[in-house]
């Protein structure tokens, strides 16, 4: 794996060559966790310049006993949105840049 990291551009890129064709994934930060009333938890990375974004809905029930929500988590470029608004992309660029001072991306939170 090429890991084209690097902390000051916002724009955190690893490469995987499976035989040709390259998978582009970009590490993105928890930006958001919003407990709902339906006993679901919104969670939301976002890239560090916070131009981007994925977000997924998971039962209190599977976040005790499934995997652990960590800082940081790898996700393929096609499967990000862009944020379009702009109060919202630099929300998310604050939260992704305070996460990744405070926490290596594989810690829980």
């Amino acid at each position: 794996m090429t890991d084209s990291t690097d902390a000051t551009d916002g724009d955190d890129t690893a490469a995987a060559d499976d035989g040709g064709e390259a998978d582009e994934t970009v590490r993105c930060w928890l930006v958001e966790r919003e407990f709902g009333d339906r006993n679901f938890v919104t969670i939301v990375y976002a890239t560090r310049d916070g131009s981007r974004y994925q977000q997924w809905e998971r039962s209190t029930t599977s976040l005790r006993t499934g995997s652990q929500i960590t800082a940081a988590t790898e996700i393929p470029e096609s499967e990000l949105e862009a944020v379009t608004d702009e109060e919202t992309r630099e929300r998310y660029a604050r939260e992704a840049e305070r996460t990744a001072d405070q926490y290596e991306p594989d810690d829980p939170i």
